[in-house]
């Protein structure tokens, strides 16, 4: 494992952290201007469709996955920054 990689590794664990922070509260609002509802179903909801549970569950997946790209992304340009090599 080379410094890099050992640098990356806790940028990498608190931006997990972050990233699933800012795709909660990303969907959250999402779901809110999509639904009207405030609140997405759950997958146990007996009042909900399958039709809606899954398209939730498809845009929170879709939300999650689109920012923890990003931060990821981002912590692999700061330790290039720092290091002036790319992060295996």
């Amino acid at each position: 494992m080379n410094k890099q990689t050992v640098m990356y590794k806790p940028i990498g664990i608190v931006g997990g952290v972050l990233a699933g922070a800012i795709a909660g509260a990303a969907f959250k609002q999402v779901w809110r201007v999509a639904s009207g509802s405030r609140e997405a179903p759950h997958a146990t909801d007996r009042t909900k469709g399958m039709a809606e549970i899954l398209v939730a569950a498809a845009v929170q997946g879709a939300i999650f996955g689109l920012v923890k790209a990003a931060v990821d992304r981002g912590g692999a340009h700061a330790v290039k920054s720092l290091t002036g090599r790319w992060p295996d």
